[in-house]
């Protein structure tokens, strides 16, 4: 659980940081705002004090030494020579202030300022006011208070910035919670993975309830080990069937080599050679076969190359002889690109197989057909195979009952090698009605076309 730890601590504490940034930034965004709103307040203020002393100029009621009191306001008048002519009583004594006049048409202007000289602070905001109309009587009216600090409300302030660290820690808190029962999960899906062997394969991780993440990989999980289970049973029955199909050759090896040392004299030795042959060709097919699988299974991406499947088809029955008269349809080129080796392999088989089960015919047509598809068929006039046998064909080691007295030489895997070789190109195969009332078995081959088709199809 040494890694579920360092995950967990890994998320809990970029939680935490991320919870720490988000709330100062909003701490930050608070002060600011409480910061505008007591300058708003200070300014609302000013101007109702500017007010209140324009309006007592205005009716001639400024106090006979022209000082005045309001509430410890600061507040100075001053004309258009620019001299104070009222004050109050904190603002006595101290030169005009350095601030610039409304503009002409405005009778108010509003700022800060740090350049005058007023008691309580650096800076100060300003309200202006002009009073009377325009010349030597006008006079100027100026209120101001000093410029709120940074926390203009110290106790607010102090509990806004008292909710970061909280925020930070209930955050971290409820994030190892919630990656402590993730990861509970997680480990009881781990260890009943390591659990998990060959022998008992059969098993499957927990599913949680919440149908989260977890949930989805555990299904996930089970389904790939479901997949896992029946490759398995596969490759086993496949070792089983391997060992059958290899145990009669070998068992009729032993049987003629010890008739061989128990009478020589009597032993036929070109018979018992020719037996011998046969049983060392059928290990070698079987082994081939295998190895052709294997190599299917292993790698998909073999050299590709054009290839005319007109050409390779007149090549594979001119190989060997056959037993029945094959005869290769076909009105011209068709292209494919294509591994050669496997084409001809696959064709092989497929020929091959038609020529065990044929009469006295079979039959290769090639052609196309819509989309830019290459068509290979094998047509033989045997018996036929059932409908309902026709995807068993093509399983390892099969060989149906019927068909069982010609599958001399046949290792049960030439199809099976033939639709993973199709597969493996993109292509298919498939054993399909015949066209014809005729009897016998006929086999589809669809690859898609490495150039452009010559024409449609020929049914023959």
């Amino acid at each position: 659980m040494l890694h579920g730890s360092r995950v967990r601590f890994r998320v809990t504490v970029t939680a935490a940081l991320a919870a720490l940034l988000l709330s100062t930034v909003l701490y930050v965004i608070f002060i600011v705002l409480i910061r505008q709103d007591a300058k708003s307040d200070v300014n609302d203020d000013l101007s109702r004090e500017g007010r209140r002393i324009a309006t007592l100029i205005h009716a001639g009621a400024l106090p006979a030494p022209r000082i005045f009191t309001v509430d410890d306001t600061l507040a100075q008048v001053v004309d258009t020579r620019h001299r104070v002519i009222a004050a109050s009583s904190r603002m006595q004594g101290r030169p005009p202030l350095a601030f610039p006049r409304p503009a002409p048409g405005n009778d108010r202007r509003d700022g800060r300022s740090c350049a005058v000289d007023a008691p309580g602070g650096p800076c100060f905001q300003i309200v202006e006011y002009r009073v009377g109309l325009p010349g030597p009587t006008e006079e100027f009216v100026y209120t101001l208070e000093p410029e709120p600090g940074l926390f203009p409300r110290p106790l607010l302030a102090a509990l806004l910035a008292l909710g970061i660290p909280v925020t930070a820690g209930l955050a971290g808190y409820g994030t190892w919670l919630s990656a402590s029962q993730a990861l509970r999960s997680v480990e009881a899906i781990r260890q009943e993975l390591d659990e998990i062997t060959a022998t008992d394969i059969q098993r499957r991780v927990p599913v949680p309830e919440r149908r989260d993440e977890i949930a989805v990989l555990a299904d996930s999980i089970n389904a790939t080990l479901d997949r896992l289970e029946e490759a398995v049973a596969r490759q086993r029955a496949f070792v089983v069937d391997v060992s059958h199909e290899l145990r009669s050759p070998l068992a009729g090896l032993r049987m003629e080599l010890e008739l061989a040392l128990a009478d020589p004299e009597a032993t036929d030795l070109p018979n018992t050679l020719r037996a011998l042959l046969n049983n060392t060709d059928r290990v070698g097919a079987v082994v081939d076969d295998l190895l052709a699988l294997a190599r299917l299974e292993a790698d998909r991406n073999f050299p590709r190359e054009t290839v005319d499947l007109t050409e390779l088809a007149d090549q594979e029955v001119l190989r060997r002889p056959r037993r029945a008269r094959v005869t290769v349809l076909s009105e011209g080129p068709v292209t494919v690109s294509a591994g050669r080796s496997e084409l001809a392999r696959l064709l092989t088989n497929l020929i091959d197989n038609a020529d065990r089960h044929a009469q006295t015919a079979v039959t290769v047509i090639v052609g196309t057909e819509e989309p830019a598809t290459a068509v290979v068929e094998v047509i033989d006039d045997g018996p036929g195979i059932r409908p309902e046998d026709r995807e068993r064909v093509f399983e390892r080691f099969t060989r149906l009952n019927e068909g069982g007295h010609r599958d001399a030489g046949g290792t049960g895997l030439g199809l099976a090698i033939s639709r993973d070789i199709a597969a493996a190109h993109g292509g298919s195969l498939v054993l399909a009605d015949r066209q014809t009332d005729e009897e016998g078995a006929r086999f589809v081959l669809r690859l898609p076309m490495g150039a452009t088709p010559w024409n449609p199809r020929h049914d023959g």
